[in-house]
């Protein structure tokens, strides 16, 4: 049995992953490709669930990456409805799409897209108070 992983708080993760890093070449290298998926999802959604970001949102991108490509979601006026978060996904997919090497490249990051929507959901869900159940 595995031992239990160490917590860390969503600012520490935040601070120890660099999303933008992640994704420009975790898409392409499989050594990276978990850590892309794991810690670079996680913080990815940190990071936009903090914006407000809905997850249909995020789905929605990565059905436009999966059909476009990554530049042309980077290229997109308004790739989720907050500016600064449209900001912050333009940069992460601008970066990948210098670095992608073709289609499946561009499948595996609307598969993170989903991942990190997904992430966002579960967060959210775990915050939703519960009836019958008491947090005090």
């Amino acid at each position: 049995m595995s031992p239990t992983p160490e917590s860390r708080t969503d600012d520490e993760v935040l601070a120890a992953t660099d999303v933008a890093v992640l994704l420009r070449y975790g898409l392409d290298q499989e050594a990276l490709r978990a850590t892309l998926f794991g810690d670079g999802a996680i913080a990815a959604a940190v990071a936009l669930d903090r914006l407000g970001v809905l997850p249909r949102s995020l789905v929605f991108l990565a059905e436009i990456v999966r059909s476009g490509g990554l530049a042309y979601a980077a290229a997109l006026p308004e790739p989720l409805p907050d500016p600064e978060a449209a900001r912050l996904v333009r940069e992460w997919l601008a970066g990948a799409a210098g670095t992608a090497t073709g289609p499946e490249s561009e499948s595996w990051a609307a598969r993170w897209l989903a991942a990190v929507a997904e992430i966002i959901g579960l967060r959210r869900a775990a915050r939703r108070p519960r009836p019958g159940r008491s947090d005090s």
